[in-house]
């Protein structure tokens, strides 16, 4: 999403002040240590009855926590890339959840110059005693989000996030978030979130990452379904908090060559009804609240959001859906109580480009597709499917969130 043009001269100084500039090229991928991870993963699957703390939990309530992956392969779509630095989302995982650097965090994949450490999951939490324990009062970032959906190796790697390469937008690497400024609580476990500033990113699949396309991200037209919960709680109106899927290029490759889930203020395009903050589509070259009367422009449907912890989800349909208009939809709530609202269900802009899409398989977190780098926002989870889940499916999945009781 072309942002940098709209962002002030006062921006981009205090960006370029700081940053630690390191220019990132193209890295080889690293097959040997993937595979590892990933065959201990499977290792780990094949004994995940007998760690069966590890795959559920009771919530404060004392009922059963289902776990988002779980309900959404239930329905035929299992995760490809699914992310939290809080709490496990897949049955038998049990893989870390983050990577800490303590000390000398580079920009750029690669990040950690200093001291690293993994954090597990102690019954499907992060560990935050073992995080408290290695950051003390030293400066540590999160530098790696591992993927905790489950990949063939033979296919590719796993869809870690890492500080993103540079981009058309920003031509800079970008920088870790710092790991212990979003403490949060879930089902009573303390643990951490992501909070991110102007600056900060994290991508996976593309040129400059570790390997050059996401593994098993959707591309050209095919369905979607990404979900994440967030906070309205410090955002701003820069470009552009997503997760989801970009440009392998990291340039702004024009409609239709993304669709990531955002959340926020619509920075110069769509926006909802009412005041912001609203979930919507990034589509490139506009972030849309729906389509209606022609236009982006206060789409009466998607109202505003101000929840302490927000659900969001972005439905991408295929070109043959509503006559050839092809389809998205919209849907939002509070993550810690009630259902989800429809924020917007129909056509895709009538706009040349986004019919039929043209995804490009790249996974992004906290920047657009061009490494648009000017956005605020606060990550604690999220995940994607290849198919368009129905309603009550959705509907599964907002309980499931529900059930696992954010708090600060």
């Amino acid at each position: 999403m072309k942002r940098i043009e709209t962002m002030t001269i006062v921006t981009l100084i205090t960006l370029l002040a700081s940053f630690s500039i390191v220019v990132i090229g193209c890295a080889s991928y690293d097959s040997t240590a993937t595979e590892e991870r990933s065959e201990s993963d499977a290792d780990s699957d094949a004994d995940s009855d007998a760690d069966s703390d590890a795959d559920s939990d009771t919530n404060t309530d004392g009922g059963v926590v289902a776990l988002p992956c779980d309900i959404m392969e239930d329905a035929g779509a299992p995760c490809v890339s699914a992310h939290s630095t809080a709490r496990v989302l897949r049955t038998g995982y049990t893989g870390p959840l983050y990577q800490l650097c303590r000390g000398t965090a580079v920009t750029g994949p690669d990040s950690c110059q200093g001291d690293a450490m993994d954090i597990e999951a102690v019954d499907g939490y992060a560990d935050a005693t073992a995080h408290e324990e290695f950051c003390g009062k030293d400066v540590c970032t999160i530098t790696v989000v591992y993927d905790q959906a489950e990949h063939d190796p033979e296919v590719g790697p796993n869809n870690d996030l890492e500080p993103a390469p540079l981009g058309g937008a920003w031509g800079f690497p970008d920088k870790p978030v710092n790991a212990s400024d979003l403490p949060v609580i879930v089902n009573g476990h303390n643990a951490y979130g992501m909070m991110f500033r102007p600056g900060m990113g994290y991508r996976a699949g593309c040129d400059g990452c570790k390997f050059g396309v996401g593994t098993d991200l959707a591309t050209g037209d095919t369905a979607q379904t990404i979900y994440m919960v967030t906070s309205s709680n410090g955002l701003n109106n820069g470009c552009c908090f997503d997760y989801g899927n970009a440009e392998t290029t990291c340039n702004n490759d024009h409609n239709g060559t993304m669709e990531a889930i955002y959340f926020g203020g619509g920075v110069i395009w769509g926006t909802g009804n009412g005041s912001a903050p609203w979930v919507m589509a990034d589509l490139e070259d506009g972030l849309y609240a729906g389509w209606e009367n022609n236009q982006d422009q206060e789409i009466s449907t998607n109202k505003t959001l101000t929840s302490e912890f927000v659900t969001g989800i972005l439905v991408g349909d295929t070109e043959d859906k509503n006559d050839g208009k092809g389809r998205f939809a919209l849907y939002a709530a509070d993550a810690n109580e009630g259902e989800l609202t429809e924020m917007y269900d129909g056509i895709r802009p009538e706009r040349e480009g986004y019919v039929p899409m043209q995804k490009q398989g790249s996974l992004i977190l906290g920047i657009g597709g061009d490494n648009s780098v000017g956005a605020s926002g606060y990550f604690y989870e999220a995940a994607i499917v290849n198919a368009a889940l129905d309603r009550d499916t959705l509907d599964e999945l907002q309980a499931a969130i529900v059930s696992a009781n954010f708090r600060n």
